[in-house]
């Protein structure tokens, strides 16, 4: 069956990355979800896609210039007029407190610039473990770089390699660096490159797939799962086929 990840949570219809977001994937029977994470000025890992909070939040300025509590007084749900209650930024601490309440799978996509990188991994490992949940997460990046490393500190967590350009047998490629999956661009993942990833053991997850004809797509094929920022529609199509 094809595992469907809310994106940033259900974000189609809630404030991305952020608990509300998290839950109501949860509550639509999402497989799993889909989170993004940055450092903090005091170095707490918090969950938010930008480098800014800008475009997310009533927040002005870079995620790495505000300490935590000051983050922790944005509201993520400003532009949600139909949302009264302020959501704030979660920390990663409290999804993966959240995540033992349940059986979610997550993945989590390391966003690493130049000056975060090789400071996100190691806490991120040391916080997968604490939360004992090295079973049900994975973690991609854009940064090959980043999840390698990753890799050599915590073998026992997946690993997988994010991409949006045509990759040559990108199978080799995610085996090469001890990846067990791959999470393409669905627009450079067509039915051949799937097929044959699949047949060489190699898991494939394309984001961010909001289109039914893409979902039917992946769906016949039998995709290992894809990304989409509605869970609930994916849901419904999934239906007609199990």
């Amino acid at each position: 069956m094809t595992l469907i990840f809310a994106h940033r949570g259900y974000s189609a219809k809630f404030p991305e990355n952020t608990m509300k977001a998290f839950r109501e994937a949860e509550n639509a029977g999402a497989d799993g979800i889909e989170l993004d994470v940055q450092l903090t000025k005091d170095n707490e890992l918090v969950v938010i896609h930008d480098d800014k909070v800008d475009r997310t939040t009533n927040g002005r300025g870079f995620v790495k210039d505000y300490s935590f509590a000051e983050l922790r007084r944005l509201d993520a749900s400003y532009k949600h007029k139909t949302i009264l209650k302020k959501e704030p930024i979660p920390s990663l601490k409290e999804v993966l407190a959240w995540l033992q309440t349940n059986q979610l799978q997550c993945n989590i996509e390391i966003k690493s610039s130049a000056e975060s990188y090789m400071k996100i991994e190691e806490p991120l490992i040391e916080l997968i473990r604490e939360f004992a949940l090295t079973e049900r997460v994975i973690i991609s990046s854009f940064n090959h770089y980043s999840i390698v490393y990753c890799y050599r500190l915590a073998p026992e967590i997946e690993i997988a390699p994010l991409y949006h350009e045509g990759l040559y047998m990108p199978w080799v490629y995610t085996r090469s660096i001890k990846a067990k999956g791959m999470h393409p661009n669905y627009r450079v993942a067509p039915n051949e490159i799937i097929k044959a990833s699949l047949e060489s053991g190699i898991e494939v997850r394309p984001y961010t797939v909001n289109k039914e004809q893409e979902m039917r797509r992946l769906f016949d094929i039998g995709c290992t799962a894809f990304i989409t920022d509605d869970p609930v529609k994916a849901l419904k199509i999934r239906k007609e086929y199990h």
